[in-house]
């Protein structure tokens, strides 16, 4: 069997088998039209080089694509999954924590509760992320199959064919006023850890005490039936939280309407945080009897010393925050 016949049997093989033998003809009549009278190896092998891979060749011929998402569709696909799956990470995540929050009867020990939860929310992460990416594929799939169009010129987010003016619908985004993704997961890491430590404080924050199977937790420092007592306020920082990093994850890069929303955001935590602090009661007093024995100070001045550097803390933070955000939106 010579070149040509192996190269028509590589393209025709991969064809529905009702095309064979009419491509096979068409084929070697374009072959046979494209070499000289008396023609050899070397011709051959010249005139298939033009005519390219049998694969890409068998290609062209079939109805439908040989690819799952080709080059008209596929710039649109991986922008759609890279925004979408973050979004379903977070959703999971979300609610993963909440049926968890839920579901806690206080039996189980809170160190085996927060290991529970990490493993829980990996699995959960990695099985929202493939049912994602499988259905989303599907669609695409299905979408590039039932297109009639025959160009492979890739198409922009509307679905439409790419001209120069599609460019006036981009911003240009500064570096220093990108907000990458990091930034985005990092924000929502955040805001699970404290909002587990706020509503876990009497299990995870207070004195330990080293002992023969490791630290021990002697008494807790805050008092928790205080800070149940703000739980509307704390859900809803915890939510407006959650809303901007997603707000950040679509837009890309900071705003002045963004920057306003956080300046918002930070006043309202600050404030919830600070009416926390300045309930009397929300130190535990065996907390407050240790430290200062262990300072050599007496009660009054411990609370008061503690309180005031915990409100430092947050004003300057949201300050720091706040002034952050208003520099980043004015970056042009």
């Amino acid at each position: 069997m010579n070149l040509i016949d192996i190269y028509i049997q590589e393209v025709t093989r991969r064809l529905p088998e009702k095309m064979r033998d009419d491509i096979a003809l068409e084929l070697r009549s374009t072959i046979e039209d494209m070499l000289p009278d008396e023609y050899n190896d070397e011709d051959v092998k010249t005139v298939l080089g033009k005519l390219g891979s049998p694969v890409k060749l068998a290609g062209n011929y079939r109805e439908r694509p040989m690819h799952l998402i080709g080059p008209r569709y596929f710039d649109v696909y991986v922008s759609l999954l890279k925004m979408i799956l973050p979004i379903a990470a977070v959703v999971a995540l979300i609610s993963m924590l909440a049926e968890s929050f839920i579901g806690y009867d206080g039996d189980k020990a809170i160190i085996n509760v927060v290991l529970d939860l990490i493993g829980m929310g990996i699995w959960r992460v990695i099985d929202v992320s493939i049912q994602t990416f499988f259905w989303f594929t599907i669609v695409f799939a299905i979408i590039e199959r039932t297109d009639k169009g025959k160009d492979d010129l890739p198409l922009t987010s509307s679905l439409k064919k790419w001209t120069p003016d599609d460019l006036k619908n981009i911003t240009y985004i500064p570096k220093k006023k990108a907000i990458s993704k990091f930034d985005v997961f990092g924000a929502l890491l955040w805001t699970a850890i404290w909002g587990t430590l706020y509503f876990y404080a009497n299990q995870l924050l207070g004195i330990y005490e080293g002992g023969k199977d490791g630290l021990e937790f002697i008494t807790p420092a805050l008092n928790q039936e205080v800070l149940i007592s703000f739980w509307p306020f704390v859900l809803a920082v915890i939510g407006l939280e959650i809303a901007l990093a997603l707000y950040k994850l679509i837009k890309g890069q900071w705003t002045k309407r963004m920057a306003i929303y956080n300046t918002i955001l930070e006043v309202f935590a600050t404030i919830v945080f600070i009416m926390i602090f300045l309930n009397p009661n929300i130190l535990n007093q065996d907390f407050i009897l240790y430290m200062s024995d262990l300072f050599s100070i007496n009660e009054n001045q411990f609370n008061t010393w503690f309180i005031t550097t915990i409100l430092v803390i947050f004003i300057v933070s949201a300050a720091i925050a706040i002034f952050d955000g208003i520099r980043k939106a004015s970056i042009r």
